[in-house]
């Protein structure tokens, strides 16, 4: 389950709802709650969050709150 997907889980968020507002496919939320490797894209990501009424900017966080610069390029 990727972070997006957690945060689905944790915030008990209806997939079906958020289709609906964002005109997003089930198939494609599900891949992006489930598949590491799908990439979330920005308008895909900033649709969620108005749909959710969540700030784009926390839920940005939250997504990608593992990713970190190179450790060469952090000194």
């Amino acid at each position: 389950m990727t972070e997006l997907g957690l945060f689905f889980a944790k915030k008990s968020i209806n997939r079906s709802d958020v289709s609906r507002k964002t005109g997003l496919s089930k198939t494609r939320l599900s891949e992006l709650a489930n598949n590491a490797s799908t990439q979330l894209k920005v308008k895909e990501l900033y649709l969620i969050a108005l749909a959710i009424d969540e700030d784009p900017g926390d839920l940005f966080k939250e997504v990608c709150k593992d990713l970190q610069l190179p450790k060469a390029d952090r000194e």
